[in-house]
């Protein structure tokens, strides 16, 4: 696979290596792109989830130069396959999963259709660009602290943050097992819902009950115009009720220790390759492993308990809490790497409760781009969650 790695052309189903390193890697969607035969739906594989015949890179150097074709597929890809889609390619992501803008100086940066000076958002980048720019029907990607939502709000289409441990996560490459989930992304809701379906055949959503109102929670930060864009489209649907959290922001210091000792401990070994590593991968893992040691996992791992029943107790008067996936419009590229850790700041916190999250766009009046609307729903709530999000995408048209 090596040579395939530097742009050959391979027999059988067309596979397209896109050629790496250098000084100004290629904007890509795709780190392996294939022409897989059939009429089912085209379906785009983040790349740090195994397909079988390909190799799972992660985006990354260091991976991809040892890594070998996958036996199989991942149960995701196995059940979709199973389901009749073809896949589309693997698609692009941040390295290592471990950033959020979907800038990845290796395996290069897919175009953010909406603006191309914006970032995509990540860490899947590729699965959402694929979906937007109609390269794919439906994506997998996975979501540790927002990485299929970010990319969603960031290419104005629809994601789904999946329940802690509802879909098998075998075969993916780990970031942080207590966090990780694998989900869909399409254009709209019923492309999710596709995308669900190839995960859990049967998957049908539940229509919304109106008789359950939403719960608005508010979170300091917020550009107002993002705010209004997510109010007006509520309204739309109908009434919304007002709630606070006392610890929605402090669960984003939970999320970064968790993904940090955990992340540490499945990546830290790569320090030993600098050379194979972007510089702020390679100090990102450092930080790490100063999370890592100073022992704060106990902590975040009993936040989490409390902060669980904190949002099942809001959950249980209400259909979903709703705020926006993002603090502002997707940003431009930053080399301060200010924008990608800003891009976090409201999306870990359905990561550390284990809840199902949807990612819907909404129009932001005077702008190019969208808002988007997060939809947090209760433990294994998909099917409801899904129904919400078409009344709200409805309401919206």
């Amino acid at each position: 696979m090596a040579d395939a790695r530097r742009g050959s052309r391979l027999t059988g189903p067309r596979l397209e290596y896109p050629v790496r390193g250098g000084h100004d890697p290629p904007m890509t969607t795709w780190i392996i792109k294939t022409d897989a035969p059939g009429d089912g739906p085209r379906l785009a594989v983040k790349d740090a989830i195994d397909v079988a015949g390909l190799p799972t890179t992660a985006g990354c150097a260091a991976i991809a130069e040892r890594a070998e074709a996958a036996a199989a597929d991942a149960p995701v890809v196995a059940s979709a396959r199973a389901r009749g889609a073809r896949i589309a390619g693997k698609a692009n992501l941040n390295e290592l999963c471990m950033a959020a803008d979907g800038v990845n100086p290796w395996s290069g940066t897919p175009v953010n259709p909406l603006d191309p000076s914006r970032v995509p958002g990540g860490s899947s980048s590729g699965s959402a660009v694929a979906v937007a720019t109609g390269e794919a029907d439906v994506a997998f990607g996975t979501d540790t602290s927002g990485s299929i939502r970010i990319p969603a709000a960031c290419c104005g289409i629809a994601g789904l943050k999946t329940t802690n441990g509802r879909v098998s996560v075998e075969g993916v490459h780990p970031l942080s097992p207590t966090l990780d989930v694998v989900g869909p992304l399409g254009r709209d809701v019923a492309a999710v819902v596709l995308g669900m379906d190839l995960i859990e055949p049967g998957f049908t959503p539940v229509p919304y009950d109106a008789s359950l109102p939403i719960a608005r929670l508010r979170v300091p930060g917020v550009d107002p115009a993002i705010d209004a864009a997510v109010d007006d489209a509520l309204r739309r649907l109908g009434p919304f009720s007002e709630v606070t959290s006392a610890h929605y922001e402090e669960a984003a210091t939970a999320n970064g220790v968790i993904v940090s000792v955990e992340g540490w401990e499945q990546n830290g070994h790569l320090l030993g390759e600098p050379d194979k590593l972007s510089g702020r991968i390679h100090r990102r893992i450092q930080h790490m492993k100063d999370v890592h040691e100073a022992g704060m996992l106990d902590w975040a791992l009993g936040f989490r308990t409390s902060f669980r029943a904190e949002l099942d107790a809001i959950l249980a008067r209400h259909a979903a809490i709703a705020l926006p996936v993002l603090t502002c419009v997707a940003p431009e590229p930053d080399e301060a790497d200010e924008s990608d850790l800003l891009l976090t700041t409201l999306t870990g916190q359905a990561n550390v409760a284990g809840l199902p999250a949807f990612a819907l766009p909404v129009p932001l009046p005077g702008s190019h781009l969208p808002a988007s609307v997060q939809l947090i729903g209760p433990a294994g709530g998909e099917e409801r969650l899904c129904g919400l999000a078409a009344a709200l995408e409805a309401a919206s048209a």
